[in-house]
């Protein structure tokens, strides 16, 4: 990607996602912003296009990819919560707006309950997986329909396996593991960094690391 590429950010005004924002600003980066509240940006950045509306809007989705070279996604449930089935439902749509702007790269967080080809889980991170599984049956079961829909299409995506996540501006040594998460958190700017190195990376072209603290 060239530095004047612009990119496609869904979710950055979430816990994980407004340290994205704050990290592409302080890079000097060019980027649209899907939010369905535009009252909760509380700053001017000139390189910042904000499109108001939702994830699942095929009319506001396509105002937001065109014209990017790619897409980072750190989308929550978000307040007021959305539907728990949000997350393959967007993706779907995400997807096929994708292709039809013919924009190649996507990167998108999820939770370390995801189960992926390759995978060799900790017993703990097999328990944490299984509470997720019980106590948030819907919503779990979107996010790994939206693997498969990944992992069926032809884009170079990357989903990023998390723990907690931890607000912090401290950008913290972090691991990044393609079967396991050995970690109980990442700090929200190393992940930002992390989510940004993606853009000019191909090592975990479709791929589902892991990443944590150290």
């Amino acid at each position: 990607m060239k530095s004047t590429d612009k990119i496609a950010i869904i979710g950055g005004t979430g816990k994980s996602g407004k340290y994205l924002v704050k990290s592409l600003i302080n890079k000097g980066m060019q980027f649209k912003l899907l939010i369905r509240n535009p009252e909760n940006i509380s700053f001017e950045y000139s390189g910042m296009e904000v499109i108001t509306g939702d994830v699942t809007d095929q009319k506001a989705v396509a105002q937001l990819l065109e014209g990017t070279s790619a897409v980072i996604s750190t989308l929550g449930m978000g307040i007021p919560a959305s539907s728990p089935d949000l997350f393959a439902k967007a993706t779907e749509l995400i997807l096929q707006t994708m292709s039809e702007y013919q924009i190649r790269r996507y990167v998108v967080v999820t939770g370390l309950n995801v189960d992926a080809v390759g995978d060799s889980k900790s017993e703990k991170t097999r328990m944490s997986t299984e509470w997720m599984k019980t106590n948030f049956p819907v919503s779990t079961t979107s996010k790994q329909e939206e693997y498969k829909m990944l992992v069926n299409s032809s884009i170079d995506w990357t989903l990023v396996r998390l723990p907690m996540i931890e607000q912090t501006d401290e950008i913290r040594t972090y691991q990044v593991d393609l079967s396991d998460c050995k970690g109980d958190k990442i700090s929200a700017s190393s992940l930002a960094a992390f989510l940004i190195e993606q853009l000019h990376s191909d090592k975990f072209h479709r791929l589902a690391p892991f990443i944590y603290d150290l």
